[in-house]
């Protein structure tokens, strides 16, 4: 078996309205990876996004763990790649927290027992144990968005794909969400315009610009190319300039040094 969790080639998409949200897009994603999926609004990252569980089906291949993405498989499918969407209240139906984080985990089959462990083990995860017994909707945007990840950790996805999943976060969150994401061990694709967030968590990066691949390489290689980010109408994230910063600033002493 090979060790690529994600393959996408060849895959183009067309909305009703003739949209061409994809263009020909070819690429891997290997079990463990963390990879970072950046571009402006409206570059197709998400569109890009749910082509992975089957939501949205174009011409071309996707597989997950080998396994092409048709009608016949969605189950299995769905139940590998976790999808947790910008909108939370795209995610958010049940009459409780609780309710909603055990959906999957009932659908599964599991016991009553198990989905109890499941849903308090994804909620302190998120730091939303406390809700459990509120109504979703009841919830600041932020706190759904916590929740909307909570449905999809109590899972257990081999793959985790994320839509700007640090929108709308108060600055101690967005801060537990990326330790989080950090630690955890499984393949994570993020697509946002955080790229700080990106910085921090993701090996890879692809840069997607009116549905192509307009470039992908390592995350310093790709956040750290400012005229890259520019003409896709990005910029280089705080951290780096940070660190390019003192990166600059000790070799100026250290050359100062080197001169007395």
């Amino acid at each position: 078996m090979s060790d690529k969790a994600v393959e996408m080639k060849h895959v183009s998409y067309s909305y009703p309205d003739t949209t061409e949200a994809l263009r020909d897009v070819t690429i891997d994603i290997f079990a463990g990876e963390s990879v970072g999926l950046i571009g402006p609004n409206g570059a197709g990252k998400s569109t890009l996004l749910l082509q992975l569980n089957g939501i949205l089906k174009g011409k071309g291949c996707v597989k997950i763990f080998d396994t092409e993405v048709h009608d016949k498989n969605l189950r299995q499918v769905r139940k590998d790649v976790g999808l947790v969407f910008q909108d939370p209240d795209s995610q958010l139906f049940m009459p409780t927290v609780f309710d909603d984080v055990a959906f999957g985990p009932i659908n599964m089959s599991l016991s009553e027992q198990k989905v109890k462990e499941s849903v308090a083990e994804a909620l302190r995860d998120v730091d939303m144990l406390d809700a459990a017994a509120r109504s979703s909707h009841h919830l600041s945007f932020g706190e759904k968005k916590r929740v909307s990840i909570a449905t999809v950790l109590s899972m257990n996805p081999r793959i985790l794909v994320l839509d700007e999943p640090s929108s709308n976060l108060d600055p101690k969150h967005r801060r537990e969400l990326i330790h989080f994401l950090r630690d955890l061990s499984i393949t994570k694709i993020i697509a946002t315009h955080d790229l700080d967030l990106v910085w921090q968590i993701c090996s890879r990066v692809v840069l997607i610009d009116k549905g192509r691949i307009a470039a992908e390489g390592s995350t310093l290689d790709i956040l750290a190319n400012a005229s890259l980010l520019e003409r896709h109408g990005l910029e280089m994230p705080p951290s780096i300039i940070k660190a390019g910063q003192i990166f600059e600033g000790t070799r100026q002493i250290e050359n100062h040094t080197a001169t007395i």
